[in-house]
């Protein structure tokens, strides 16, 4: 299929950053049949020379509908768009909120909380620069008295102040929350695994026992990527129920 030139109206005046006009546009494009799935995008340096973007700046936006499951990057066939995958919109929902709705005693152990450079996969998830400074931090989320999900989380430093006392007496997406943070969408992929020795230990498994895995990067109003989570559940203990939207 020949590549598709795009012409996109884009408003420089408004506080709206404009990889995220861009991106919502051609989402837009895209979910009402627009832009087909097959349809090709012209390469990068040409589209954005036409839509007057700095690469990075058009990089962003298509790296934000890669995560949307709206676009595709072939090695020798560039840029296309896919048929849209069901999403789940997350709103406010955690797991914390999900137990304590429940009445199953949410409790929570920090196992770890610092701030390090981000490694180049989390910079990827987060929209940073390799080697922002970024808020890691790992917890044991317990149900009922007993061990349930063992959670890796990266955020950026500007969104809230996070300490170990803080996040112990409560879910992440709270203190989000709290700090006017809308975390409105995730791009999420759920899988399966065995548990290692280090995740067994913590979650009162055998090794190799089955765990539900769970990776998501959470945006916020604007599109603003917030928060990558890596996440391991007992699959003995739990099950993931969702509500998919098209």
């Amino acid at each position: 299929m020949a590549e598709t030139p795009l012409s996109v109206p884009l408003d420089r005046t408004s506080p709206i950053p404009l990889y995220f006009q861009l991106a919502r546009e051609l989402e837009r494009r895209i979910r009402e049949g627009e832009l087909p799935p097959g349809t090709r995008l012209e390469n990068e340096i040409l589209l954005a020379g036409r839509l007057g973007l700095s690469r990075p700046t058009l990089r962003r936006a298509i790296g934000y509908l890669v995560d949307q499951g709206l676009l595709v990057r072939k090695r020798g066939v560039g840029t296309q768009v896919v048929t849209p995958r069901a999403r789940r919109p997350v709103e406010s929902s955690s797991l914390y909120d999900d137990l304590d709705r429940a009445g199953r005693r949410p409790r929570t152990e920090v196992l770890a909380l610092s701030v390090r450079p981000a490694p180049e996969a989390v910079a990827h998830r987060l929209e940073v620069a390799p080697g922002t400074e970024v808020y890691a931090l790992e917890r044991l989320r317990y149900a009922g008295g007993e061990p349930l999900a063992l959670m890796r989380n990266h955020l950026p430093l500007d969104l809230v102040a996070l300490d170990p006392d803080r996040l112990a007496e409560t879910g992440l997406y709270r203190l989000l929350r709290a700090g006017g943070v809308a975390v409105k969408t995730a791009s999420q992929s759920i899988g399966a695994r065995g548990a290692t020795a280090a995740e067994a230990r913590a979650l009162g498994e055998a090794p190799g026992a089955p765990l539900l895995t769970m990776d998501r990067v959470a945006y916020d109003d604007t599109g603003r990527a917030v928060e990558a989570g890596s996440h391991v559940y007992r699959a003995s203990r739990y099950s993931f129920e969702l509500t998919l939207t098209g």
